[in-house]
């Protein structure tokens, strides 16, 4: 069971997951081995589920950034199963969640340039039989950075 200490210390590493246990310790009002444990827990129990670098998109050479709506032609298991496989095979598609509403999936992608996005989008996502119809939305500007889970 969480404490307001584990809290605590899922947001310290939400902001850098570099700090390490004497930082984490001095946050949090606990020994250095105190937090090492502690985060060792929150690691095998999977709350932690890695540690990432944030990236600037733009200085890696991807400057469009778009969400992508894609309604597939039926649920059939093999057909979904195949679109999956495709969206995990493309780099460009960050992330991609199952959907209520018009669309079945909704896509976050980065793109180099919006010839990328659109090679991408007719080439590769409506090329696939499971696919009836896509909807993209370029971002124009991200107003609010992913922030952290609320701990």
């Amino acid at each position: 069971m969480r404490d307001q200490i584990d809290s605590k210390l899922i947001t310290a590493l939400q902001e850098n997951a570099q700090l390490t246990s004497q930082e984490l310790a001095e946050r949090l009002g606990l020994s250095a081995s105190q937090a090492a444990r502690r985060r060792q827990k929150l690691e095998a129990s999977g709350v932690i589920r890695g540690y990432r670098a944030e990236l600037d998109a733009a200085e890696l050479g991807l400057g469009v950034q778009a969400f992508v709506q894609v309604q597939l032609l039926n649920h059939d298991r093999k057909i979904t199963q195949s679109f999956n496989k495709l969206m995990v095979s493309q780099p460009e598609i960050v992330s991609a969640w199952a959907m209520t509403g018009d669309a079945d999936l909704l896509l976050r992608i980065y793109s180099k340039d919006l010839a990328s996005l659109n090679a991408l989008i007719h080439d590769i996502l409506l090329a696939h039989g499971a696919v009836s119809r896509v909807h993209s939305q370029i971002v124009m500007n991200q107003i609010k950075q992913d922030a952290p889970l609320p701990a």
